[in-house]
């Protein structure tokens, strides 16, 4: 999309009507956590949604008009590198071992073309025109850029990430922790997280300390876990490609990870968090799955669709997951192993990839599982009174039967972008 205003609407001023309430109306409204609305409005007193309902039931205040469109929550990216936005194009090539993609990391970091507090601003706008307005982001280099200077037009929680494999490396980052002692205080549109990196960048008491200082300061954390078959071989049994790269660096420590490690011994650890985001999880095995599922309310999956195609993974166990209750989020991950931070593109490849999942569920997916995984559903994710006025305007002059397609499995344009009852449009 490259332009963010919206076809003209229709303005209704009605005399003795409230100047501060307005009444957004389209053909179809998908409150997500209710059912689509035939002829529907989203009524917004400055930043935040008054009512959803029926037109001619609650519309009040100054009316816009859209006509035949369908309005949608803000979607929600519940994992992004932004840091890598001023990439063209992924690293390396589709289908690189994994340890070879994690070497052009690297070499990428230490160019000088790398540039994270101009890609992390880059990735927020170019986020934002994809109808993003709420993203978790990991940080490594930039943490407090955001806080410094808010962005406007977007959620954001920014995970800082800690790397520490090496006792002395693990010590530092001990010490970044330290630093969060204070309140998780910040803007209304920006707040902090916690991400211990993975299994293979993390000593174990590195990743301890992180998951209680998300529980003592009540802070989400985000973990890389399941990503791929050489880290699970790595736990196991300390070989393999990764184990040989991590050698090559001079980073590994036989003693850092325990032989035979699996997943499940971090998910037992990550129980105990505030809230956990499980990033990736390509590889978990079922009884992995059945505790992610018996842990909804604090702990979710962030399935990021194309990375796991760019790398040519096995499929990924997202039907799996949602027949045991779990919470399933969308994330880009980054530019290293996507052509671009559309979210939409990425509720597109799921609908082809997995046929037997409705438009609604995916629908969910990208919006109030985000929402719920970052822990912000009270505030975000769907169309519901008291939330945030974070909402979609979609094209819909086709008229097709099923809304919740239009926006998951068709081309119609997006329209408008409104964050906290504000509309925004590219600069």
């Amino acid at each position: 999309m490259n332009d963010l205003t919206p076809p003209t609407p229709r303005e209704d001023q009605e005399s003795g009507a409230r100047s501060d309430v307005i009444s957004y109306c389209a053909r179809r409204v998908l409150p997500v956590d209710g059912p689509s609305l035939e002829h529907g409005c989203v009524v917004v007193r400055g930043d935040r949604i008054l009512a959803v309902g029926p037109t001619a039931v609650v519309a009040e205040g100054r009316r816009v008009d859209f006509g035949d469109a369908v309005i949608t929550p803000g979607f929600v990216n519940a994992h992004a590198h932004l840091e890598f936005s001023l990439l063209r194009q992924p690293l390396g090539e589709a289908g690189l071992p994994f340890a070879d993609w994690i070497l052009e990391v690297l070499e990428y970091r230490r160019s000088l073309e790398f540039h994270p507090a101009a890609a992390t601003l880059a990735g927020l706008k170019e986020s934002v025109e994809h109808g993003v307005t709420t993203i978790g982001d990991i940080a490594s280099c930039v943490p407090d850029l955001l806080f410094e200077k808010p962005p406007v037009g977007v959620d954001v929680t920014s995970f800082i990430e800690l790397i520490g494999l090496s006792e002395e490396r693990a010590a530092s980052q001990l010490r970044r922790l330290d630093e969060l002692e204070a309140p998780n205080i910040g803007t209304s549109s920006v707040r902090r997280g916690i991400s211990p990196h993975a299994p293979y960048t993390v000593r174990g008491n590195l990743f301890e300390a992180a998951v209680r200082a998300s529980k003592r300061l009540q802070l989400p954390l985000a973990f890389h876990l399941a990503e791929s078959r050489e880290e699970l071989r790595l736990l196991d049994s300390h070989d393999g490609p990764l184990a040989d790269y991590l050698g090559k660096l001079g980073a590994w420590d036989d003693a850092a990870i325990p032989r035979g490690t699996r997943p499940l011994d971090y998910l037992r650890v990550l129980q105990s968090a505030a809230r956990s985001l499980i990033v990736h999880g390509n590889y978990l095995q079922d009884d992995e799955l059945d505790f992610i599922g018996g842990n909804s309310e604090r702990m979710a999956v962030v399935y990021c669709p194309r990375t796991h195609a760019y790398f040519g993974h096995e499929p990924h166990p997202l039907p799996k997951l949602l027949e045991r209750g779990a919470v399933v989020a969308l994330g880009t991950d980054g530019r290293c192993t996507n052509p671009d931070l559309n979210l939409r593109a990425e509720l597109r490849h799921v609908a082809q990839v997995f046929p037997m999942l409705t438009p609604e569920t995916i629908l969910q997916l990208g919006t109030l599982n985000g929402a719920r995984a970052i822990g912000l559903a009270g505030e975000c994710g769907s169309l519901s009174p008291g939330k945030r006025a974070d909402f979609l305007v979609f094209a819909d002059d086709r008229q097709e039967r099923n809304a919740c397609a239009v926006v998951v499995c068709g081309d119609s344009p997006l329209a408008a972008v409104y964050y906290g009852g504000r509309r925004l449009a590219a600069e």
